[in-house]
């Protein structure tokens, strides 16, 4: 999983996860897979159309994402009034005994703590940082930008998460069919993000593209997939607090240094939002 650069670690107290590890790959090739192919009248779960183009999807730095998280980054990524909104909305919209895959998930929960979940699955790029999430029952480490498909069931998750990490995928129409397949009818996911990155791995069309066309972005990876409800879109900005930012400001806040995050989420449900 790739995060933004760093805030001040917040230790978490250890317990053993058991590792749920996926069928092994035996292709050490940094070169990403070909888009998945499109399909005007697919099926429910089925990709409809491609997103991004093949420059959308580059990244500055193409060596394989496994290697940059080769060493456990035990830090926050987004501030506290970001996690605050995060975990309200979560109180919001998941229900006690919920089963839940927490993807590109690390070391910190965003989970509220009162809340009792099912089984909480987590995903990840550091297995040393999965095992310090006191949410997660399970993990499994995997490169989503070398190999899409989740070695999950069907149908057997209430709700996927996926926190500040979207900007990272080369390939999400069929990460997005992925997590269609593992939902429940009527299950959700809900993809949260804020204005920081790691500028190196992050795709092209996010590097290069605004806080409004970001959402955009994310809310057409929803509706490539055919079967997903019409996304909706949460936003919690900053105050502008009087004066207009100056380009310094600005830069220092994409790099995570100055200022407080901006919060989004995109929210869709598997065929039907329950009442």
């Amino acid at each position: 999983m790739l995060r933004a650069p760093p805030q001040t670690p917040r230790p978490l107290p250890r317990r053993p996860r058991q590792l749920l590890r996926p069928a092994p790959r035996c292709s050490n090739d940094a070169s990403p897979p070909p888009p998945p192919s499109p399909s005007p009248q697919a099926a429910a779960g089925g990709i409809r159309r491609l997103v991004l183009q093949p420059e959308g999807r580059a990244k500055l730095d193409p060596r394989p994402d496994r290697g940059f998280y080769a060493f456990p980054r035990l830090v926050t990524h987004v501030d506290d009034g970001f996690i605050a909104t995060l975990t309200d909305l979560y109180r919001e919209r998941l229900r006690p005994g919920w089963d839940v895959l927490d993807l590109m998930s690390s070391w910190v929960s965003h989970l509220p703590p009162e809340l009792k979940l099912g089984r909480v699955v987590g995903h990840g790029l550091n297995a040393q940082e999965l095992a310090r999430n006191p949410r997660l029952d399970r993990f499994f480490v995997k490169d989503l930008n070398t190999d899409q498909q989740l070695a999950l069931e069907g149908a057997s998750f209430d709700a996927v998460l996926c926190t500040v990490s979207v900007q990272y995928l080369q390939y999400p129409e069929k990460v997005f069919a992925e997590i269609f397949r593992v939902l429940k009818p009527g299950g959700v996911c809900i993809v949260s993000f804020s204005n920081r990155m790691f500028y190196e791995k992050a795709i092209g069309a996010w590097r290069d593209g605004t806080a409004y066309s970001r959402v955009q972005l994310v809310t057409q990876y929803f509706q490539c997939v055919e079967g997903f409800t019409q996304p909706e879109v949460v936003r919690k900005l900053p105050s502008a607090g009087g004066s207009s930012p100056s380009p310094l400001d600005a830069l220092m806040r994409l790099f995570g240094v100055a200022g407080s995050d901006p919060f989004y989420a995109v929210i869709s449900y598997r065929n039907f939002k329950p009442m």
